[in-house]
């Protein structure tokens, strides 16, 4: 009796802290989409201007990337069980102060702490639940977790802003970091490495230094009138200066967090060059598309969150099938057959209108997630198809770590692009306006005048920004040419 009693217990154990592992890995990609559809609320209750919207996903997203190399170090120094949960208190704190934030400052300081406070360690956690044997399983669903976590934010986020509030999109992760604390705290047994191994303080600090230097200058740039501005020089300084002392570090240290050999390996470096332009891609297509249905098209927030399902449904889907693809089919091919989707996708938004309904913006999405959803597993076996075992632990950080930075630059880099255009736009097209052809415009009529023009050179400059999505992407579809073959069983 007390046998089966002590497994049905080991297994009520098992499955909760797999319930939970999963459950965090939602909750922290959930949260990084979730203000998407509601960012005109959040803009609108904090009064931020245009261009601190951006700073909603960047400064979650960067933060997020600035932490990773070190979690599996914290891990073995003070154990895996006290880091998570640490981070998770830390994580509810900071969705506590999202709601409390009156200024876009605090807002934005609790959006970092929010990605600092990464709840680590969930896929680690689950390759030590489960047998071996489930590993390939475990790692399929944790993936798709993720980018479910990414893609529903939207549509979640954009009806509870609609309906609710724009506090509601941080509520909601509440309950779920109620239940993984109990379930981590209750199931999770302690563990820490006896033999820790030396982690490389000075290459991260000086390739995050620039990184953050970097991420500064594009998002304050365009608002501080670049280099006449002394704090985009210190900026620029320090993005200069930090990756300056990381190459060096690099090529001199004998010890770094980034392995050299890692950097040797030809498909792995090609991979995770065209995985940093799939997260190009991945997350500013949803920065944009939100905003544009609800600032330029009039649709409500509910709305538009909800047109972006079509893109996560065809981006799961896509890359389940491709999970499941044979292994005697030449894994160039699909990368290939990928971005020819994702390059089609974006070059159907280039049609997107003022006088468009629904129906584009949800098949240009579904053809770019299909193409993005076969690019995901693709470049990953490419990836790791041919990197020596003993570097895959470093190899996964740096991949993803190029996914997340292609994200937060691509989300930097479109925002300004869109500013610049919709500036020189307007003059183009405000140039046409003279009183031969409008008539004399004073007070309420120029205003409006004014208003409309602007709209206009805003459509331009969305349109633009998917341009630039689509070049980035034919930018580094050669460079699947140069990919070796994978060796079997990978």
């Amino acid at each position: 009796m007390n046998i089966a009693h002590d497994h049905n217990s080991e297994v009520r154990a098992h499955g909760s802290l797999v319930a939970a592992a999963l459950m965090a890995t939602y909750m922290q990609a959930v949260n990084i989409s979730i203000p998407n559809a509601a960012v005109l609320h959040v803009q609108g209750g904090l009064s931020m201007t245009d261009d601190e919207i951006g700073w909603v996903f960047s400064s979650y997203i960067a933060a997020s990337a600035i932490v990773m190399p070190l979690t599996h170090w914290l891990a073995g120094r003070f154990g895996r069980k006290k880091v998570f949960l640490v981070s998770l208190a830390l994580f509810t704190l900071a969705l506590i102060l999202d709601t409390l934030a009156t200024t876009p400052l605090q807002f934005v300081s609790a959006r970092i702490l929010q990605g600092g406070a990464r709840v680590p360690l969930s896929m680690a956690i689950l390759l030590h639940e489960l047998p071996p044997l489930r590993h390939g399983r475990i790692g399929t669903a944790w993936s798709v977790i993720a980018l479910l976590g990414i893609l529903s934010g939207p549509a979640i986020g954009g009806w509870l802003g609609e309906y609710v509030g724009w506090h509601a999109i941080f509520y909601f992760s509440l309950p779920m970091a109620a239940f993984i604390a109990l379930a981590m705290s209750v199931y999770l047994k302690e563990k820490k490495l006896h033999k820790l191994e030396h982690f490389d303080f000075f290459g991260l600090v000086t390739f995050s230094m620039g990184i953050a230097g970097l991420q500064m200058m594009l998002d304050r740039g365009e608002r501080l009138e670049w280099f006449a501005s002394p704090e985009i020089w210190v900026e620029a300084i320090a993005a200069a200066l930090g990756f300056y002392l990381y190459i060096v570090h690099v090529l001199t240290g004998d010890h770094h967090f980034l392995h050299k050999a890692l950097f040797k390996d030809r498909n792995f470096r090609v991979a995770t060059v065209m995985f940093f332009a799939f997260g190009f891609v991945l997350l500013p297509t949803l920065a944009l598309t939100s905003p544009m249905l609800e600032e330029l098209l009039g649709y409500p927030a509910d709305t538009a969150g909800y047109l972006s399902m079509p893109r996560g449904a065809a981006l799961i889907a896509a890359l389940l099938l491709t999970w499941r693809a044979p292994s005697r089919l030449d894994n160039r091919w699909l990368i290939l057959g990928g971005l020819a989707l994702v390059v089609y996708g974006n070059w159907r938004m280039l049609g997107y209108s003022p006088l468009m309904d629904w129906w584009p913006v949800a098949v240009a999405g579904a053809i770019q997630g299909a193409g993005l959803g076969v690019l995901m597993p693709a470049l990953t076996r490419a990836a790791f198809s041919t990197l020596d075992p003993q570097f895959r632990a470093e190899g996964t950080v740096l991949f993803n770590l190029s996914r997340l930075y292609g994200s937060t630059i691509g989300i930097a880099v479109v925002q300004l692009y869109f500013y610049c255009n919709t500036q020189s736009m307007h003059l183009a097209l405000a140039n046409h306006l003279t009183p031969y052809r409008t008539g004399p415009l004073t007070g309420q009529a120029l205003a409006m005048m004014n208003e409309l023009v602007t709209g206009q050179a805003a459509v331009v400059a969305v349109i633009g920004q998917f341009k630039l999505l689509m070049i980035a992407m034919l930018i580094v579809s050669p460079l699947a040419l140069f990919l070796r073959k994978p060796r079997a069983g990978i």
